[in-house]
């Protein structure tokens, strides 16, 4: 659920949604659409500078999400809201590989993480 002291955040140039602003003491913090901390405490332009410095590509990124006893599996993020998380396993661009669709809670856990070097690329098989 949503704070009710998170001020939501539009670019100015296309309006677009890039995050909120909440307070710290006396200063801000600058949080991107996963809640995730963007700055620490800092002025409130330069939460807003933060914020319209920042692209929405990463929301179509390649994420990991973490497994008990198994690799983590790679997935794409399908809806991102503070009512919940949609992920599902990457389907390379194909429009007839079946998928898996995993509910998360906003903010999504630890467990959803941008996908680091060394992590499972999708193309290459176990073992070969």
């Amino acid at each position: 659920m949503l704070p009710t002291d998170w001020i939501p955040h539009r670019r100015p140039d296309d309006r677009e949604h890039v995050g909120w602003i909440r307070p710290a003491g006396d200063d801000w913090v600058a949080l991107n659409l996963l809640g995730h901390e963007l700055t620490g405490p800092v002025d409130w332009l330069a939460a807003e500078e933060a914020l319209d410095a920042s692209s929405l590509a990463w929301l179509a990124e390649v994420w990991m999400l973490e497994r008990e006893d198994a690799d983590p599996l790679r997935v794409r993020l399908v809806e991102v809201t503070p009512d919940g998380v949609v992920v599902q396993t990457d389907d390379f661009g194909a429009i007839d590989v079946p998928v898996e669709r995993y509910a998360l809670p906003w903010p999504p856990p630890p467990a959803l993480r941008p996908q680091r070097p060394g992590d499972p690329d999708g193309r290459v098989l176990h073992g070969r």
